[in-house]
């Protein structure tokens, strides 16, 4: 069963804050209820110091077919590991010949816990596509191929020019960048739509910082990030 507080603050945004910092959770992870008072206040409760309270639920989690817990974190051994190299390289080795792409190399690493597949060489942006979309689908195709006839799954991640740590890195600087405008306009900012994995990056970064807080709206695929200043 998921968990459920009742929360108290001086503003709605406070008793939010208070029961998210009690169930360790961010905004996009709960239900949130504002509890209504329905007693009549008298003269001396309307003197009283206001006190908002919030039903806050954990959201339960979805449960996907392909999930993250259905991926193995142990090591890889030397004969998995050469199974997996295997299945990647005859596919690469195809889909970049009937491509019509040459002068193209990449290296497939064994990194313990997972296995990072590395492409480089020239013309590759199509590949990469806008904002690493190709880039994103082509790593679940590698992903399953490199699973093939492998009894557990493990983890691989497919890279091109190094396009992920950059990616990482501009979104990093983005969420800097933005909370500095959000503290200096004292406004909540909304990005634009991001995929799961960016979107983290930026809650990730921006939890570093005491005096904003993130959440996301929307449905997939245009859920966004909301950076919003915290109330003292």
């Amino acid at each position: 069963m998921s968990k459920t507080i009742i929360s108290e603050g001086k503003t709605t945004t406070e008793a939010i804050e208070n029961g998210l910092k009690q169930l360790n959770a961010k905004k996009n992870d709960v239900e949130i209820n504002i509890i209504k008072d329905e007693n009549k206040k008298s003269f001396f409760s309307i003197l009283a110091p206001r006190t908002v309270k919030v039903e806050i639920k954990l959201k339960e989690e979805p449960k996907e077919k392909n999930s993250e817990k259905s991926i193995k974190e142990v090591e890889i051994t030397e004969e998995t590991f050469k199974k997996i190299e295997e299945n990647i390289s005859e596919f690469l080795n195809k889909f970049f010949k009937q491509i019509n792409l040459e002068n193209i190399n990449f290296e497939i690493l064994n990194e313990k816990n997972r296995v990072r597949v590395n492409v480089t060489g020239e013309n590759l942006n199509n590949l990469i596509g806008y904002r690493g979309e190709t880039l994103n689908a082509l790593q679940t195709l590698v992903s399953r191929i490199g699973n093939k006839g492998i009894e557990e799954k493990y983890r691989i991640v497919f890279d091109i020019e190094g396009y992920r740590n950059k990616r990482i890195k501009a979104l990093q600087d983005l969420a800097v960048k933005v909370s500095k405008t959000a503290l200096k306009n004292k406004k909540s900012i909304t990005l634009e739509p991001m995929s799961a994995f960016e979107r983290k990056i930026i809650h990730d970064k921006l939890q570093e910082n005491p005096k904003v807080i993130t959440h996301s709206i929307g449905r997939e695929p245009n859920r966004r990030v909301v950076i919003e200043i915290k109330n003292k």
